[in-house]
């Protein structure tokens, strides 16, 4: 069964089920107009100033007829819970699953055990897809690294491979393939040097040819900031719960800052690129990233 998913979950549950997770935001950006997407659910009675992310994923879960979605009810968007019960209202059935603001590791590990027990699998079933899951993880690090500290990848490939962590593309085997064959052939490539290093902080962007355009100004972008955290890359040395508390994104901003200060001393950033969505309270960061951040940071609206 496919299970469709707001942002990153403990995604381990849904493949120690057998599940087939699917990022609703991927399933949205690919599609080949996700514009009428959007459209689709103003059609529909959303408002022109809900989040474009949130009226294109409600649509995409309608169009390619995803049953069920766990939906993150705390720790992503505030307007997700206005849309799953428009889902729901359409016959989708949701199951929210919260990240506790504060990392409580009890509140966390209690929302695990939830989401086990709606898919009828164990902790250690689930820790056991979280074991098979890392050499694919570290191999997703390894095109990280090869971003930022050999000039083999560029910003659009890193964004990809990253951001297809949330779901692994719905197939982790292919998707190791996939990942293996692209080490193989960058590898081979000659390094890009001279460039201007920037970072991206933020959620995955909305545009579709920003690494594109930012790369026709001279600068190539050598850290994704939340595509890195889909990854787990850090922590695959934790157990699952662990792994799931140390994932940035969907706790305090604190937590995100040191995890950025820290990559922008390690991949020599010149300078940072801080991106948001229109109407998202996400832009309120904006103060303080740009208050701790010690270099030049644009704030970019998509």
């Amino acid at each position: 069964m496919r299970v469709g998913l707001t942002t990153t979950i403990p995604v381990e549950v849904l493949l120690a089920a057998g599940a087939t997770p699917v990022d609703l935001n991927n399933l949205f950006i690919t599609d080949e107009d996700p514009a009428a997407l959007v459209a689709r659910a103003e059609r529909d009675g959303f408002p022109r100033n809900a989040c474009a992310w949130i009226k294109g994923i409600y649509s995409a879960a309608l169009a390619h007829d995803i049953p069920l979605i766990v939906a993150v009810t705390q720790g992503d968007c505030a307007q997700t819970h206005a849309m799953m019960e428009t889902l729901q209202d359409r016959g989708v059935r949701t199951i929210p699953f919260a990240y506790p603001y504060d990392r409580d590791p009890d509140l966390l590990r209690l929302q695990m055990q939830r989401l086990m027990a709606h898919f009828s699998v164990s902790w250690e079933e689930t820790e056991r897809v979280r074991a098979q899951l890392a050499p694919l993880r570290a191999q997703v690090a390894e095109i990280d690294r090869l971003t930022w500290a050999e000039g083999l990848v560029n910003g659009r490939e890193n964004h990809y491979y990253q951001v297809c962590c949330s779901d692994f593309n719905g197939n982790p085997e292919r998707f190791a393939q996939e990942v293996g064959e692209f080490l193989e052939v960058v590898r081979r490539r000659e390094p890009t040097e001279g460039l201007v290093r920037i970072g991206i902080a933020g959620v995955p962007t909305i545009f579709s040819d920003l690494y594109e355009f930012i790369e026709g100004l001279g600068a190539r972008v050598v850290l994704n900031e939340v595509q890195r955290q889909f990854t787990m890359a850090d922590w695959l040395d934790c157990d699952l719960l662990e792994q799931y508390r140390r994932y940035t994104y969907p706790y305090k901003l604190a937590g995100r800052l040191a995890d950025v200060r820290r990559e922008i001393a390690r991949r020599s950033i010149d300078g940072l690129i801080h991106y948001t969505q229109a109407f998202c309270f996400r832009q309120i960061y904006d103060v303080l990233i740009k208050r701790h951040l010690d270099l030049p940071v644009l704030s970019l609206e998509g």
